[in-house]
Order: structure tokens, then C-alpha cells, then sequence
């Protein structure tokens, strides 16, 4: 079966920006890569994974589904509105969606700036408000079998 992926990218004399929602593993050292810049003293990437316990319960896996236009349309939102915030250059955004194990990545967002507080600032606010308001959601399979729907803003 193909694996499906929604992109989005754009570059001008400002920076650049990268939105990815992909059924394929996420390649994080691509993507830090791809946010370095000899103008930039920071890079920051956070790495969102599927782990094993949540409030207790025991997660055999996670299945992600999304709006993907709207998906890409609210995480672009957000970039600007980072922009906007902090002097960041380069922000690049990767969403796994479909089925995924434990400890694999599910979500990984890499900033580039001049100075590091901006680099982390920013990549914490875009982690926070894509749990918040962008529609992505995820499925946990428990390891008793049941399955349960959750907004990521819920966990």
C-alpha cells in the first residue's frame, strides 16, 4: 500500500517554513537538518512519541487520523503566528498519521533561530497549540483490547 503525504513548504528571504502529515516514518534528522541555517546559533527539535503508559492504562499502540487541508491550514496559523512572536527563521512540522508502535515518533517540529530562547520558545508554543487547535486525532489501543478516541488537547 502507498503511503499517503500532505506537504506544504515555502521559502523567501525570511526564512522558511515546512508542514508535512505523513503515513511514513518521520526522518527527524532531515528535518533538523533541513531548519540549519550558518545565520542561525539555534536549533531546537522536539520529538513527540508514542509511549506506553497514559493515566495508568497500558498503550498497545496509536492510530492518527487529521483533516488534512484544515490540518495544514491551522499549523500554518500557528507558524505565523510563532513568527510573529519570536524572531525564528526556519520552522519545519512533521505529523505521523496512521497506525504506529510504541516508541515510534509521532510528531516532530524543528525551529532555527539566531538565539536559542527564541528556538525554544517557539517550538514549545507550536507543540502546545497543535494539541490545542489543529484537527489531528488520535486513536489509543489498549492493551486490553479496547480502543479509545481522544483529542490530543485531552491527554
Amino acid at each position: 500500500m502507498k503511503k499517503t503525504s500532505h506537504q506544504k513548504f515555502e521559502s523567501d528571504e525570511t526564512g522558511s517554513l515546512r508542514i508535512e502529515l505523513t503515513e511514513s516514518p518521520i526522518d527527524h534528522s532531515e528535518l533538523l537538518n533541513s531548519v540549519q541555517d550558518h545565520s542561525c546559533g539555534a536549533s531546537v527539535l522536539f520529538l513527540g512519541t508514542v509511549r506506553e503508559f497514559t493515566n495508568g492504562k497500558q498503550t498497545d499502540s496509536l492510530t492518527y487520523e487529521a483533516y488534512h487541508e484544515m490540518a495544514i491550514s491551522e499549523i500554518h496559523k500557528l507558524i505565523e503566528q510563532a513568527r510573529q512572536q519570536w524572531n525564528v527563521k526556519h520552522i519545519g512540522i512533521i505529523h505521523r498519521l496512521g497506525p504506529l508502535a510504541l516508541g515510534e515518533t509521532a510528531v516532530a517540529i524543528a525551529v532555527s533561530s539566531p538565539h536559542r530562547a527564541d528556538s525554544f520558545a517557539a517550538a514549545q508554543f507550536l507543540m502546545d497549540e497543535i494539541k490545542k487547535s489543529v484537527p489531528i486525532w488520535k486513536q489509543e489501543h489498549w492493551s486490553d483490547g479496547t480502543t479509545e478516541w481522544v483529542h490530543p488537547s485531552q491527554t
